[in-house]
């Protein structure tokens, strides 16, 4: 184990203790083949389940993994083959029994930040699906709220914006400018600081670096 892995391992440490006082389950994978299993682990045979849009788990072979599986019934919004077909599917995905997705950015004390385009995301991680399931890179580790913000404004946005083939400020120039432009991803900002249902939320922090 490098050093590397070894401060990820004793950082994700810190940050599992601080979910459980706000009730959220953490776990911490070293690889990301160890975190694909354990977050496949909870779709459970005879379950719906959906996913928002995320690197990571496409990184880790998670959205694979869900979409090879034929004992679960999944909503998926690439399979849809009209606008309203993926509405449909969108909304459908709000009252699955598990919802998988990343989060922007973590803090040590257990806070998840996210900012969403269209807020499918954000809303099924608020309320809808009975569980949820969040697998995290240990690049997205911030000290705080503030910098958790920074992080998604200027890491992770515009990279996406370039993979969306997004007409903003930030896919030409790469950097953030707080803009109003239509096609803006930044538009719903949540904090998530705790579970009002207890272990309803799962956090998987993984030893590597994962997503934007």
């Amino acid at each position: 184990m490098t050093i590397k892995q070894q401060y990820y391992e004793t950082v994700a440490k810190t940050i599992i203790k601080n979910l459980a006082s706000r009730q959220i389950e953490g776990f911490f994978c070293p690889t990301k083949e160890e975190a694909c299993e354990k977050a496949l682990s909870f779709a459970k045979e005879g379950t719906s389940v959906s996913f928002g849009g995320s690197m990571t788990l496409e990184e880790t072979g998670i959205l694979s993994g869900l979409r090879s599986l034929n004992t679960i019934t999944l909503y998926d919004r690439s399979t849809g083959k009209s606008p309203e077909e993926v509405k449909k599917i969108m909304h459908d995905a709000l009252s699955a029994d598990t919802y998988y997705m990343s989060t922007n950015a973590i803090t040590v004390k257990g806070e998840l930040i996210n900012i969403d385009g269209n807020g499918n995301r954000v809303a099924a991680l608020i309320y809808g699906p009975e569980q949820v399931v969040i697998v995290a890179g240990m690049n997205k580790v911030v000290p705080d709220i503030e910098d958790g913000i920074r992080r998604v404004r200027n890491s992770a946005t515009p990279p996406n914006c370039i993979r969306l083939n997004k007409n903003t400020p930030c896919a030409a120039t790469g950097v953030c400018a707080h803009c109003l432009s239509p096609d803006c991803i930044c538009n719903q900002i949540v904090v998530t600081r705790r579970s009002g249902n207890p272990d309803r939320i799962k956090v998987i922090l993984v030893g590597e670096d994962l997503g934007y």
